[in-house]
C-alpha cells in the first residue's frame, strides 16, 4: 500500500467542540476506511484499555487530533521504529521529534500533554505523603520523570520531620553523562523549605545506573554539608532505563 508522502496536521484550533480538531485546508469528510478504523480502535480502547492495545495503536490514538484526516498508521510505526517504544516516543524532546519526517508542532503538542499528564498522576501520587509508606509509588514516579530523558537531570526530594514530601524540584540538568552539582545550593534550598531531610535523584541516559566516581564524591559533599545543619539525606537514587540502584541499599551511605 502506498503512504502518503506528508502528514496533514490540524491548524488550530487545536481543540474544537467535537472529539477532533478541525482542520480547513483538509477533505471535509474523513475518508470512509480511515473513520472505521478509527472508530474500531476508540472502542477497543474504551472496551479493554491500554492493555488490549499495541504501542503502535496507542499512538495513533494520540495522533488522532493532531493529523485529523490521514491514516496516522504509517506515522505511528515511524516514531516507534526511530524511539524504539511507547514511553521513549512520549519522553523524547522536541527537537528529535521534529526530525521525524511528518512529525510538526501538533504531533509534538499531543505527545508532550501526553508526557505532562503521566507525570503529575504520578507525582500527585507521592506529595505530600510519608515517603517510607509509598516507595514503590517514588520510584515509580521518578522512573515515569527521568528514566528516557536523552542527558541527565538533578532533582532533591524535600522530606520534613515526618518523612513527609513537600517538595520536589529539579535543581540542574545537565549533558548525556554529566550534570553540575553543588552542595552548599542542595542544603541551601533545605533551609528555605524547612526540610529536614532529603533524597538526591538523578538519571543516566546510557541505562546503567552504576554510579560513577564523581556521584559517590558528590553524595559524599551533599551529605557532609547537610549533616552539619542537622538535615538527613536518606539516599541518592540513580535512575536507569529499566531500574534504578539505591545508594543507602547498594551500601555507598
Amino acid at each position: 500500500m502506498k503512504q502518503p508522502s506528508a502528514f496533514h496536521e490540524a491548524t488550530l484550533p487545536l481543540f474544537a467542540e467535537s472529539d477532533e480538531a478541525v482542520a480547513t485546508a483538509l477533505p471535509e469528510k474523513l475518508p470512509s476506511y480511515i473513520a472505521d478504523h478509527r472508530s474500531r480502535l476508540r472502542s477497543r480502547f474504551l472496551d479493554g484499555g491500554a492493555q488490549a492495545m499495541p504501542d503502535y495503536e496507542m499512538l495513533e490514538l494520540v495522533l488522532f487530533r493532531a493529523i485529523p484526516r490521514q491514516d496516522v498508521k504509517p506515522l505511528a510505526r515511524l516514531l516507534l521504529d526511530t524511539f524504539g517504544d511507547f514511553n521513549r516516543v512520549v519522553t523524547a524532546s522536541p527537537a528529535r521529534l521534529h526530525t521525524v519526517k511528518g512529525v510538526g508542532a501538533a504531533v509534538v503538542l499531543e505527545l508532550k500533554i501526553v508526557e505532562a499528564a503521566a507525570q503529575r498522576m504520578m507525582r500527585a501520587r507521592v506529595m505530600n505523603r510519608p515517603v517510607l509508606s509509598s516507595w514503590d509509588a517514588l520510584l515509580d514516579y521518578c522512573h515515569t520523570a527521568m528514566a528516557h530523558r536523552e542527558t541527565e537531570q538533578f532533582r532533591i526530594l524535600f522530606l520534613d520531620r515526618k518523612n513527609v514530601l513537600i517538595a520536589d524540584e529539579e535543581q540542574a540538568k545537565g549533558t548525556v553523562d554529566h550534570v553540575p552539582v553543588y552542595p552548599r545550593e542542595v542544603v541551601k534550598r533545605a533551609l528555605e523549605l524547612n526540610a529536614s531531610a532529603l533524597i538526591l535523584v538523578h538519571n543516566h541516559p546510557s541505562g546503567d545506573p552504576t554510579p560513577s566516581e564523581a556521584d559517590v564524591s558528590m553524595t559524599q559533599q551533599v551529605q557532609d554539608a547537610a549533616q552539619v545543619l542537622g538535615i538527613t539525606l536518606h539516599d541518592h537514587l540513580i535512575i536507569g532505563k529499566s531500574r534504578e540502584l539505591s545508594f543507602r541499599s547498594a551500601g555507598y551511605l
